[in-house]
């Protein structure tokens, strides 16, 4: 073999070793998609549902992963009153896929910050 061969087939197992290494990275980055951890959801969570509706979360008062991704219910400050304490909260349902992407939310229910719940039937 002439040493024109032996650097033109060098050259050519180094470009299929490259090609074969892209292909594994490439093959690695989309098949390990991890999934995130919970306190990645809840920072997600709060941070898309602060900029869809323009209202900062106070609180996650409810966390779960379900078998689609992740619902949680998130407390907000609607509207800043004095004394603080007649403030407007809502409760917001909030649903998220596997990624931690938000696929919906809906306002649950709306409060005065110092007002406790009622009481349900059932000593709870």
């Amino acid at each position: 073999m002439t040493n024109t061969e032996d650097t033109e087939e060098s050259q050519a197992s180094q470009k299929a070793r490259s090609s074969q290494k892209s292909r594994k990275e490439a093959d690695n980055s989309t098949s390990s998609k991890r999934r995130p951890s919970p306190m990645e959801v809840l920072r997600q969570a709060r941070g898309q549902l602060a900029e869809l509706t323009g209202m900062e979360a106070e609180s996650v008062s409810s966390f779960e992963q379900t078998d689609d991704g992740w619902a949680l219910e998130v407390e907000v400050l609607e509207l800043e009153r004095v004394p603080d304490t007649m403030s407007l909260m809502a409760s917001y349902q909030v649903e998220l896929d596997s990624e931690g992407q938000l696929t919906g939310y809906r306002r649950v229910r709306r409060y005065e910050r110092g007002r406790a719940e009622a009481r349900r039937s059932g000593g709870r």
